[in-house]
C-alpha cells in the first residue's frame, strides 16, 4: 500500500467540484477544530461563502478565531471574508424532544387506555446519551437543509470519532427504525379502523394519526438528509490524526466503522508533523527523541494508510490562535505533496 502516491487534498477536490459538505473527526486532541478551521478558510479564501459549524459539545472555534462565536447563532468570522461559523448549542432541540416525546406519549397512552403518567417515562429517556446524540443529528441536519442555499460549502468539526461515526451512522438506523414504526403503526391504525367495521376508515384513519405524521415527516427529512450524507460527490468525511500509536489505531478501527455506515471517506490529514528543516537547527535531545519517534510512526502510516493521506500539517511554533494562524493551516493542507 506504500507505494501509491496519495492524492493531496486539492487534487482530491479538484476531481470532485460538487463536494459541498466535509465533516472531520478524531481521537480527542489530534486538531480536528484545526483541521476543520483550515478546510473553511481555505474554501472562503477562494471565494466561496463558507459556513464552519461546531458539533463538538465542548466549543473551541471561540478560542481559535479569539471571537465570541458560542450561542447557537451563525456569526461572521472577524477578519476572514466569506466565512461564517457556528457553535451548534442543542439545548432547545432537546426541550424539544421533550415536548414532542410527552405529546406522543401520552396520547399513546391515552389511545390504549393506559393509566400511567408519562413524565418519568420522559425523564429516564432524556438522560439517555443518544438521546442528545439524536438531538445533535437533528441539528445538523436541520443546518444542512435551511442554510444549503445560503453556502456554498459547510465544513462540521465533529466530536471525538465514535461519536462522529455514530452521528452520521444515525441516519441508517433512522431509516431502519422509521420504516418499522411506520409499518407497525400503520397495521395498528388499519387494524383499529377495521374493528370499526368501516373500511373507509382505514385511510382516514392514517391520515389523522399524529404519530403516523411525524413519521412520515421524519422520514422524509432522512430521505432527504440521505441523498447528500451518503453520496460522495457531496459529502467527505475526513479523520485527523498525529504520529502516536493510539491515534492511528483509532482511525484505522473508524475507517472500516466508516465504510460499513456508507458515510464517503475524503482521506487522511496527519497533524503536529515535526518538520526535518526544524531539526536542522534543534539541538535539544527532548526533540530529537521526537522527531525519531514520530518518523516511526510515519512509516507506519505510509505503509499502512498512504493512499488516504491528503495532508501533513506541520507542527508550528506558536499555537493556532487567530486568523493568521489559521490561515497557514489553510496553506499548509492545500500546498502538501507528498514526497
Amino acid at each position: 500500500m506504500s507505494g501509491e502516491r496519495p492524492k493531496t487534498f486539492l487534487e482530491f477536490i479538484e476531481e470532485k467540484p460538487n463536494l459541498k459538505y466535509f465533516f472531520t473527526g478524531g481521537k480527542g486532541g489530534v486538531g480536528k477544530t484545526i483541521a476543520a478551521a483550515g478546510i473553511a478558510y481555505y474554501f472562503a479564501s477562494q471565494g466561496k461563502k463558507t459556513l464552519l459549524a461546531s458539533l463538538n459539545p465542548v466549543h473551541s472555534l471561540s478560542s481559535i478565531f479569539e471571537q465570541e462565536l458560542w450561542g447557537g447563532e451563525i456569526k461572521k468570522v472577524e477578519g476572514a471574508e466569506h466565512l461564517y461559523a457556528v457553535e451548534v448549542e442543542i439545548d432547545d432541540i432537546v426541550a424539544r424532544y421533550k415536548q414532542q416525546l410527552s405529546e406522543r406519549l401520552r396520547w399513546f397512552l391515552k389511545w390504549a387506555d393506559i393509566p400511567v403518567k408519562a413524565d418519568d417515562f420522559i425523564e429516564i429517556a432524556a438522560t439517555n446519551p443518544a438521546f442528545e446524540e439524536s438531538a445533535m443529528f437533528d441539528k445538523m441536519i436541520d443546518i444542512i437543509l435551511e442554510q444549503r442555499a445560503n453556502f456554498d460549502v459547510i465544513v462540521f468539526d465533529c466530536a471525538a470519532v465514535a461519536n462522529a461515526v455514530r452521528l452520521l451512522g444515525l441516519n441508517k438506523i433512522y431509516n431502519l427504525w422509521l420504516e418499522r414504526m411506520i409499518k407497525s403503526r400503520q397495521e395498528a391504525l388499519s387494524l383499529r379502523a377495521k374493528l370499526s367495521f368501516r373500511k373507509d376508515k382505514v385511510m382516514e384513519e392514517i391520515k389523522k394519526d399524529p404519530l403516523m405524521a411525524d413519521l412520515l415527516n421524519l422520514r422524509r427529512r432522512m430521505d432527504e438528509a440521505r441523498n447528500f450524507l451518503n453520496n460522495p460527490e457531496t459529502t467527505a468525511f475526513f479523520f485527523v490524526t498525529i504520529p502516536l500509536a493510539l491515534p492511528i489505531s483509532v482511525v484505522k478501527r473508524f475507517i472500516e466503522m466508516v465504510k460499513a455506515f456508507e458515510i464517503p471517506i475524503g482521506g487522511v490529514f496527519v497533524n503536529m508533523v515535526i518538520p526535518e528543516e526544524a531539526m536542522k537547527v534543534e539541538k535539544s535531545e527532548y526533540m530529537i527523541n521526537k522527531y525519531k519517534e514520530q518518523q516511526h510512526y510515519m512509516e507506519i502510516i505510509k505503509r499502512e494508510m498512504w493512499p488516504l493521506v491528503r495532508a501533513v500539517i506541520p507542527l508550528f511554533p506558536t499555537e493556532i490562535v487567530g486568523i493568521d494562524m489559521v490561515a497557514k493551516v489553510a496553506d499548509a493542507i492545500v500546498s502538501w505533496k507528498p514526497s
